[in-house]
C-alpha cells in the first residue's frame, strides 16, 4: 500500500462533436452499423486544438480543483501515445505552456499507448511515497482523429480526441486515500496487431520510401479482442487475489473504453455488475491514453465516484499490455 492520493482531476474535450450521422456523411460508414459494432454514438475531434493546448486546459482545471498553484508542482508527466512533437518531451512544453517556474519541476513523458496514464500513476505513486516528489501532474492528451484510416471501418468509427489530467500527492494524516496494488503484463506476440508504422527511425518521415499509409493507425480488431479476452480473465483473477478485495467490495470499475464488446465481456465474464462498471464510451469514443483518466474525472464530477470509494482502474493497450491499479479515491 502506498499512501498517495489523486488530489484533483481535470479534462478537456474538443468543441467539434462528430455524430455517427456526421461520420456516415464523411466516410460512408453506416451510422447504425457504427453504434452496433462499437457502442459509440458520438465523439470529439480536434480542429484548432493541439495536444499541448488540450493538455494545458485539463491541467488548469485540475489545479483549480485542488487549489494548488502551478509553482507547487515538482514533476510533470505527459502520459500519452501522441507527442506534441518529436523533441523535446511534451511535459517540458507543458511546463512552459502553464507558466510553471523553470527549474521547479522535472518533466518527462511516458508512452504505453492506452495504458500510459496507469503507468504514469504507478511511477508517480512510488516516487511520491519515496519522498522524491511532493506533487505530480499527470497529463494524458490525445489527438488520434488525424491518424485514422477511413478504410478500416471499426477503428475509424471508434476513436475520439480528449485530454485529462490528475494531480497526485501524499496522503495526509487521517485520510483513507491509497494506492493498494498495481500490476502490468506485456504479451509482445500481439505487438503487430495495433500499430502506426511511421514516425520512428524504421520508417522515418524524411525517408522517401515511407508511404502515407504508414502514418495511419492500423488495428486488427478481431485478433486484438480475442487475445485480450483470452488473457484478461486470468490476469484480473491474479490481480484480485493479490489485492485481497472481493468483487463486491469494489465501488467502481473504471476501464479503458476500448469498445462496447470489450467492456461488456468484463462485467459478464469476470463477475462485475453493470452498476459497478463506469462507461462514457457512447459519447466519447475510445480516447486512447486519455480514456481512463477522462472516465474517472467525469465520474468524480458527476458524483458517481466519491472520496473513500474503492476504485479499480484497468485496461489493455497495444503491445499487448494488460494493466490494473486499485485505489481508494
Amino acid at each position: 500500500m502506498l499512501p498517495v492520493k489523486i488530489a484533483g482531476l481535470g479534462w478537456y474535450l474538443p468543441e467539434r462533436r462528430v455524430t455517427n450521422a456526421d461520420l456516415e456523411a464523411q466516410t460512408g460508414i453506416p451510422a447504425d452499423w457504427i453504434e452496433r459494432a462499437t457502442g459509440v454514438q458520438e465523439r470529439r475531434y480536434a480542429t484548432t486544438e493541439t495536444t499541448l493546448s488540450m493538455g494545458a486546459a485539463a491541467s488548469r482545471m485540475a489545479l483549480k480543483e485542488t487549489g494548488f498553484g502551478v509553482e507547487g508542482i515538482d514533476a510533470i508527466i505527459s502520459a500519452a501515445t501522441g507527442a506534441q512533437q518529436a523533441i523535446p518531451c511534451t511535459a517540458a512544453l507543458l511546463q512552459r505552456e502553464l507558466n510553471a517556474p523553470e527549474g521547479a519541476s522535472a518533466c518527462f513523458d511516458v508512452n504505453a499507448t492506452c495504458l500510459s496514464f496507469l503507468f504514469a500513476l504507478q511511477t508517480a505513486a512510488y516516487l511520491i511515497a519515496a519522498g522524491v516528489y511532493r506533487r505530480v501532474l499527470i497529463v494524458s492528451s490525445e489527438i488520434v482523429s488525424s491518424s485514422l484510416n477511413p478504410l478500416e471501418r471499426e477503428s475509424a468509427a471508434l476513436f475520439g480526441d480528449a485530454a485529462a489530467a490528475a494531480i497526485v500527492t501524499h496522503t495526509e494524516a487521517g485520510e483513507a486515500n491509497a494506492l493498494w496494488h498495481s500490476h502490468f503484463e506485456t504479451y509482445s506476440s500481439g505487438a503487430d496487431l495495433t500499430q502506426i508504422l511511421g514516425g520512428g527511425t524504421l520508417h522515418h518521415p524524411n525517408d522517401p520510401s515511407t508511404a502515407p499509409e504508414m502514418n495511419m493507425f492500423h488495428m486488427r480488431g478481431i485478433q486484438v479482442f480475442r487475445q485480450a479476452s483470452l488473457l484478461s480473465g486470468p490476469f484480473l483473477e491474479r490481480f484480485l487475489a493479490r489485492l485481497e478485495w472481493k468483487r463486491s467490495h469494489i465501488d467502481a470499475v473504471v476501464l479503458h473504453q476500448a469498445s462496447r464488446h470489450a467492456i461488456e465481456q468484463l462485467h459478464t465474464r469476470l463477475g462485475f455488475t453493470e452498476e459497478q462498471v463506469v462507461m462514457n464510451l457512447a459519447l466519447r469514443g475510445n480516447c486512447v491514453a486519455a480514456s481512463i483518466p477522462l472516465t474517472l474525472a467525469e465520474a468524480v464530477h458527476n458524483g458517481r465516484i466519491r472520496r473513500g470509494d474503492r476504485v479499480l482502474l484497468a485496461g489493455t493497450g497495444a503491445g499487448l499490455t494488460l494493466g490494473a491499479i486499485a485505489i481508494t479515491y
